[in-house]
């Protein structure tokens, strides 16, 4: 089956850009041949730094032919009813209209018969559609052609368009069309200084080979392969390490299409300077990534750059030129950093009188204090010294006044530990500075430290407070606040570092802090619901079975979410066993049948069952394996030991089995069945000792 060829040739693409417009456009068209009915086969998008290409092979020549039917008037409806139909449907009379009977009458039906047109013209109506409505996040007009149409709009200028189509045993057809005066055809052009040229191509294969011959490499991971793999190779030649970093990668291979990576260099002087402010400034500024003595883990005053072009002079003018923007940038960053050692970091706290944190929350001085007097609190919760946590809380967020942090936001934390030890605080206090914002996102490491950890959780539920006391709670997708973020970040602090940290109490604690108006009761309630269904989601995310969670949800008790994760898991394994799968089975038998009876009586069958109305040893056996279970499964959950818990209800399994063999619940007497019912009650309250089996799913 034919194949077809896209590339958009056009100026420079912004980098971040490129991934996604790549799959926009192998979306957008495949969506549209499916709408079409052109089912192919498969289908690869690419992006360079001036094309976005798409093969997509395995489609039909043609669209099938399509079947429909159309019902039409009634037998013997008014003339202007049949001669719509007709005219609607292309029939010459109602002789080509078949009847069809239903209880209603005899109605025309029309077959209509639409042959399948060639694909070639169905993709030559919609590439152009396609170019037009393109989603770019930005794009521009441009030139004389705008000027005078004004009806295309790109991220960058537009130059030329291939389109082909054909049998890869054949020559390809130029798909027709054209967008604001560019004509597709089947020309594209090489590396803008290397080969500059016209380049014929004909369909995918020579496309990407004649490409490649003219210094462009069309793939964008085998660029981001280029340049790591020969980044690592020149730092190991010299006895040095790359510092890899994904995200420069993904930026750096969308700025080169025929990516040659070279090494400069820098003055020693600068390697008195943090690594990671180093590596700020030269990822920052020029894009390029540092490199580390494997021995002491420590950056060397080396670089390594990805330029566009094989140059003449082997690149050492282009090296130059980077070394050349480098060293002044790195000797701001040293006065930057110089400077702030001259400012002890309580002596910048003034200057946060005057910064609003948020109009109806007050200063950043005022949350500050909040934090600090929080994290009092939380602190011995958490094993953490006092008089250390409170002093942590209170520099924490002292070095977003600094210059280093005012030229590099993203160093915010770690400046401040830096800082800390420099002017020669605690270990511990220094790194509250850095690990108090942690974790970021479900990737991001968590603190382990007492003192970062009740750091961490003050600022976060102050966050979460502060926000629900003024009424700016996430909705739907919108949080501007990050307070999801928020409360996931406190989740993860608890249930890694395996703390019992009371969400009601500390949360009526932050409310206390603040000075706006706040009801006491509802808002804990609803910010412990809100730690509920985040911990929902993060359990789901990591595999936990939706409606676990939920039976164990079901139960109360949020306010420990450690406790909940622990019920949850050994829910979860006791449900992988053969007692758990066929206690499970039992008790939603009961349950199934309390229910119907309960519907059918309208009542329920609560109360203890009367022991002498029992006639068969099941009944008894049950009952004893019941009482058992109970008191065997409280004492375990009071203890925290759930899977003794999970143990002791697998004693009810044979008892369940043994009854609902051998006993009818629904005996003629009365008082009998009744009696049996509430010991198939007792069934659904003794497991609830663990969770809600009616909410298992299975």
């Amino acid at each position: 089956m034919p194949d077809l060829l896209l590339e958009l040739f056009s100026e420079e693409i912004p980098a971040r850009m490129q991934a996604k417009a790549a799959d926009d456009l192998r979306r957008m068209v495949t969506d549209k041949l499916v709408a079409e009915g052109l089912v192919y086969e498969g289908a690869k998008a690419f992006a360079t730094p001036r094309r976005l290409a798409l093969t997509v092979h395995g489609i039909p020549a043609r669209q099938p032919d399509l079947k429909s039917e159309r019902r039409g008037p009634k037998n013997g409806a008014p003339d202007g009813a049949v001669q719509g139909f007709l005219k609607a449907t292309g029939l010459k009379s109602l002789d080509e209209a078949k009847i069809q009977k239903d209880a209603k009458g005899d109605f025309y039906i029309a077959l209509i018969e639409k042959p399948g047109r060639a694909a070639i013209d169905v993709i030559a109506e919609i590439l152009p559609v396609i170019i037009r409505t393109f989603p770019w996040p930005k794009s521009m007009r441009w030139g004389a052609r705008s000027a005078k149409s004004g009806s295309l709009s790109w991220v960058r200028p537009l130059h030329s368009i291939i389109a082909t189509f054909g049998l890869e045993t054949e020559e390809p057809d130029v798909v027709k069309f054209s967008v604001d005066g560019i004509e597709a055809g089947q020309t594209t052009y090489g590396h803008r200084f290397m080969a500059p040229g016209a380049i014929p191509v004909r369909r995918f294969e020579d496309y990407e080979a004649k490409l490649k011959a003219a210094k462009v490499i069309l793939d964008p991971q085998a660029r981001k392969d280029i340049i790591v793999e020969d980044a690592k190779e020149l730092a190991f030649a010299q006895g040095l390490e790359l510092v890899e970093d994904q995200v420069l990668v993904d930026e750096v291979s969308g700025l080169v299409e025929w990516p040659v990576v070279m090494m400069g260099s820098f003055e020693k002087e600068f390697l008195v300077i943090p690594d990671e402010v180093i590596r700020a400034t030269i990822r920052n500024n020029q894009k390029c990534f540092v490199v580390r003595d494997p021995k002491t883990g420590k950056l060397t005053n080396k670089f390594v750059l990805t330029a566009n072009i094989e140059a003449p002079d082997g690149g050492k003018t282009i090296v130059a030129g980077n070394e050349r923007v480098i060293r002044p940038r790195l000797s701001d960053a040293k006065f930057f950093y110089e400077t702030d050692l001259k400012t002890k970091l309580e002596d910048r706290l003034p200057k946060f009188e005057q910064i609003v944190f948020h109009e109806k929350l007050g200063t950043q001085a005022e949350r500050i204090k909040r934090i600090e007097a929080l994290a009092a609190e939380i602190a011995p919760l958490v094993g953490a010294d006092v008089e250390k946590t409170k002093r942590a809380a209170r520099l924490a967020k002292a070095d977003l006044l600094t210059e280093v942090v005012g030229e590099f936001p993203e160093l915010q934390g770690l400046m401040g530990k830096y800082y800390a030890l420099a002017q020669g605080e605690d270990a511990s206090v220094a790194a509250a500075s850095e690990e108090h914002w942690k974790p970021q996102g479900p990737t991001d490491r968590v603190p382990t430290d007492p003192v970062s950890i009740a750091v961490a959780l003050a600022d976060k539920f102050d966050t979460l407070a502060g926000f629900w006391a003024i009424d700016e709670k996430p909705t739907g997708s919108k949080d501007p606040y990050a307070l999801r973020r928020a409360a996931l970040g406190a989740i993860r602090l608890i249930v890694e570092n395996t703390l019992r940290l009371p969400i009601l109490k500390t949360a009526k604690s932050a409310l206390r802090g603040l000075s706006v108006e706040a009801d006491a009761e509802t808002l804990p309630n609803d910010l412990l619901a809100f730690f509920a269904d985040r911990l929902k989601v993060q359990l789901r995310d990591q595999g936990a079975r939706h409606d676990l969670v939920d039976a164990v949800f079901s139960l109360g008790g949020q306010d420990d979410l450690l406790l909940v994760v622990r019920r949850v898991e050994a829910l979860g394994k006791f449900l992988d066993s053969d007692d758990g799968k066929n206690l499970l089975a039992g008790t939603k038998r009961a349950s199934n049948i309390l229910s119907i009876e309960e519907k059918k009586d309208k009542r329920t069958f609560d109360g203890a069952p009367d022991a002498a109305l029992y006639k068969l040893d099941e009944e008894k056996a049950l009952a004893k394996a019941i009482d058992q279970v109970k008191a065997e499964a409280s004492a375990a959950v009071a203890k925290e030991d759930f899977a003794a818990a999970m143990s002791a209800m697998a004693k009810l399994r044979p008892a369940v089995d043994a009854f609902f063999d051998k006993v009818k619940v629904n005996d003629d007497d009365p008082k009998v069945r009744e009696n049996r019912l509430k010991l198939l009650n007792e069934i659904r309250a003794a497991t609830r000792a663990v969770a809600d089996f009616s909410r298992i799913e299975g």
